[in-house]
């Protein structure tokens, strides 16, 4: 089963009065996740809002997801001498 990983690579800051948020990236973490693409560098992340302000100010969190294979759970066997709780 695949399941998407998030890699936290930095955070960012909303500007007060403009539609823009400044981003601050860790470059050892971003190169880690760095694509190929017709012979150009790129990288493709995503910036989404934290639910509260944290406590330097920052509004955004910026993370890399990749997929990645999970191996399977097999299913917990049911009792069928198993009564449900009250």
């Amino acid at each position: 089963m695949a399941s998407f990983i998030k890699h936290y690579i930095g955070k960012g800051v909303e500007h007060e009065t403009l539609d823009l948020v400044k981003v601050t990236l860790k470059m050892e973490e971003v190169l880690k996740f760095k694509h190929k693409f017709e012979g150009s560098e790129y990288l493709t992340f995503e910036l989404a809002r934290l639910q509260e302000v944290d406590k330097f100010g920052r509004t955004h969190t910026c993370y890399v997801s990749t997929k990645e294979e999970t191996p399977e759970s097999e299913p917990a066997e049911v009792s069928k001498n198993s009564k449900p709780k009250k």
